[in-house]
């Protein structure tokens, strides 16, 4: 089947299996290696992305679903070869420790902030709902998203 979608900015169109996940497509055929495959069974988050802007967990999704959409991975979420506002918040609240789950962590944060740009502790920790971190113990995680929601709004 025909795919063709805009993937970070770009235009991207190609041939698919019917059954390809959206994850796969991201990964093997457009080399944007960045959303990971975690659990394969849509548990854990690793693999959000935003899908028209709403975030989705891309080994859930067919790729021949998300066909004439707007996708933006991890790597999409900020200027071309540096971090977005939350990636640094990310980085300078340790809100990583092994950042497997960082990718999924950060796409959902930037979904929950579109939304609501200052959430409350109660309210970011259930916008990232669906989002599994084994490491953290999600202290840092959300400080992350309350420094990076304050940045994006200016109160920083």
């Amino acid at each position: 089947m025909h795919i063709s979608a805009t993937v970070n900015g770009t235009h991207r169109m190609g041939e698919v299996e019917p059954r390809l996940l959206l994850v796969h497509w991201l990964r093997e055929n457009l080399g944007l290696v960045g959303t990971p495959i975690g659990c394969d069974t849509s548990n854990c988050g690793a693999c959000t992305v935003l899908l028209d802007g709403q975030s989705v967990k891309s080994c859930n999704m067919l790729a021949v679903q998300a066909d004439g959409s707007n996708i933006t991975t991890i790597q999409g979420l900020g200027p071309e070869g540096e971090m977005g506002t939350i990636q640094k918040a990310f980085k300078e609240c340790h809100g990583l420790q092994c950042g497997y789950c960082t990718p999924g962590m950060v796409t959902a944060a930037a979904d929950l902030l579109a939304e609501n740009p200052d959430p409350t502790e109660e309210e970011i920790r259930e916008g990232l709902h669906g989002n599994l971190c084994r490491c953290t113990g999600y202290h840092n995680i959300v400080k992350s998203v309350q420094l990076a929601a304050a940045e994006m709004r200016g109160a920083k």
